[in-house]
């Protein structure tokens, strides 16, 4: 099976930014790379050092209801290209390992399928919950913190 990581919808992105408001609706908190530890969620790379970027509260959901998870993302402060839905993994995923969860159509966790993963084992397990017809997408969440990372989805999903 193909599958395809994704970074957030451009759309979304761009009215984060310009409407100045996050999930939470506050503004977005503005501060500048020093190393390289601000993964964009759009562009799915670091903040270049020396540029500005965004912590904001983000939901990667369409409804609410009781699993729509909300936490802290970055973003490059300035427009960065979309990053284009792949099957390698993300060069922003440098951790060990992340958490890996399931998801059905209606944006509910499938109990069951969220497992720490080794980063090079991301896909694989990926490609293994997306077998199950059930599953409509996968999110890649930081192990320790919970902070969404990205999307993975069966190709041309």
């Amino acid at each position: 099976m193909r599958i395809e990581f994704h970074g957030l919808p451009s759309d979304q992105v761009h009215d984060a930014k310009t409407q100045g408001c996050d999930a939470y609706g506050l503004p977005p908190e503005v501060h500048t790379a020093q190393g390289s530890a601000y993964p964009c969620r759009h562009c799915l790379r670091e903040t270049p050092e020396g540029e500005d970027y965004l912590i904001l509260a983000w939901r990667p959901f369409e409804g609410v209801n009781p699993y729509t998870e909300t936490g802290p993302i970055f973003l490059c402060a300035e427009d960065c290209a979309a990053a284009a839905p792949s099957d390698a993994v993300p060069p922003i995923l440098r951790s060990a390992q992340y958490m890996v969860r399931g998801y059905t159509a209606d944006e509910r966790i499938l109990y069951g399928t969220g497992q720490i993963v080794a980063t090079g084992r991301i896909a694989e397990y990926a490609r293994q919950l997306l077998t199950d017809p059930r599953v409509a997408f996968a999110d890649v969440r930081s192990a320790s913190n919970n902070c969404y990372q990205c999307r993975i989805t069966r190709a041309g999903s």
